[in-house]
C-alpha cells in the first residue's frame, strides 16, 4: 500500500540548524498517528515542514506518491489539509463561509466558489453533525463547535490526508470526546490522519500509531500499544507516570 504521507530520515529546523533529527513516519489510508511531547520539542516545525511551508534540513518527504519538493502549495492543498489548533479571525464569517474556504482551495485566485463548492460544504457539516449552525457567526461559537467547523472545512477539501495542530488544547472534557469521536470518522471515511496532542490519554483514544519527541529527540514510534508506555513517558516528560486499563480496554496514563 502506497503510503498518504511518508517522511524518511527526516530533519527539520530553522536557518538549517536542526532542531530534531532522524524522523521516520507514515500515514496509510484510514490510520492515525498521533505525535506526543512537551512544548518546544518541534512538533509544530515538524508539522509545517509537513506541509510544505519550511524546507527539511535533511530527508525526504513524499505526499501521495511524489516527492514534496516537486508539488506547488496549490498541489499539497489538494493532497493534504491542515486543521491549526483554533480557529481565529476578526471577521464575523458564518460557519458555512469557513468550510467553503476549504472547498473552494482548488479554485484559481480570482474563482468564486459556485454550487459544486457549497454543496460539497454543507454535505461536511451534515457529516460532522452541524449542519444547522451552518449560517451561524464563528466567532460566537464555542471552541469545540468552531473545531468542528475546522475539520469540516478539511472534509471539504477532499484531501486525502490531514494534520491536526493539537486540535483539543484548551476544550472541556465534552468537547474533547466531539473532536475525537470526528477525528475516529475521519479515519473510518478512509482519510490518513496525523496530529499533535498534549494528552497522552487522548492520544490513546483516537491514535493508531504514536510518535514520541522531546527537546532531546525521537523517543519512540510505533504502534499505540507498543510506544504509548509508562516507561517511554517517564522519559519524554521527564516525571513518573503510570499506567492501568481503563474502560473499554483502553489505557490510561497517571
Amino acid at each position: 500500500m502506497t503510503p498518504l504521507l511518508a517522511a524518511t530520515d527526516l530533519a527539520v529546523g530553522h536557518g538549517g540548524k536542526a532542531l530534531i533529527r532522524g524522523i521516520d513516519l507514515r500515514v496509510d489510508p484510514g490510520s492515525v498517528l498521533c505525535l506526543l511531547g512537551p512544548n518546544g520539542a518541534g512538533k509544530t516545525t515538524l508539522f509545517r515542514t509537513l506541509l510544505g511551508l519550511i524546507p527539511p534540513v535533511r530527508g525526504r518527504i513524499v505526499l501521495g506518491g511524489t516527492p514534496l519538493a516537486q508539488l506547488s502549495l496549490l498541489q499539497i492543498a489538494a493532497r493534504l489539509a491542515h486543521v491549526p489548533q483554533a480557529l481565529t479571525t476578526p471577521f464575523a464569517f458564518s460557519a458555512l463561509d469557513i468550510v467553503l474556504m476549504g472547498a473552494a482551495a482548488g479554485l484559481g485566485p480570482f474563482a468564486r466558489p459556485g454550487k459544486a463548492e457549497t454543496g460539497r460544504a454543507m454535505a461536511a457539516l451534515e457529516r460532522l453533525g452541524i449542519a444547522d449552525l451552518a449560517g451561524a457567526e464563528v466567532t460566537r461559537l464555542s471552541g469545540g463547535q468552531r473545531q468542528l467547523v475546522l475539520i469540516a472545512r478539511a472534509l471539504a477539501q477532499e484531501a486525502a490526508a490531514v494534520v491536526m495542530d493539537e486540535p483539543t488544547a484548551s476544550l472541556d472534557f465534552a468537547n474533547r470526546r466531539l473532536v475525537g469521536q470526528a477525528i475516529r470518522g475521519l479515519a473510518e471515511a478512509g482519510i490518513g490522519v496525523v496530529l499533535s496532542s498534549h494528552d497522552p490519554d487522548h492520544a490513546a483514544a483516537v491514535a493508531d500509531r504514536a510518535l514520541l519527541l522531546n527537546r532531546s529527540g525521537l523517543i519512540a514510534s510505533g504502534p499505540v500499544a507498543e510506544t504509548m508506555t509508562a516507561a517511554n513517558l517517564t522519559r519524554l516528560y521527564g516525571i513518573p507516570v503510570r499506567s492501568e486499563l481503563g474502560q473499554e480496554g483502553r489505557l490510561r496514563f497517571y
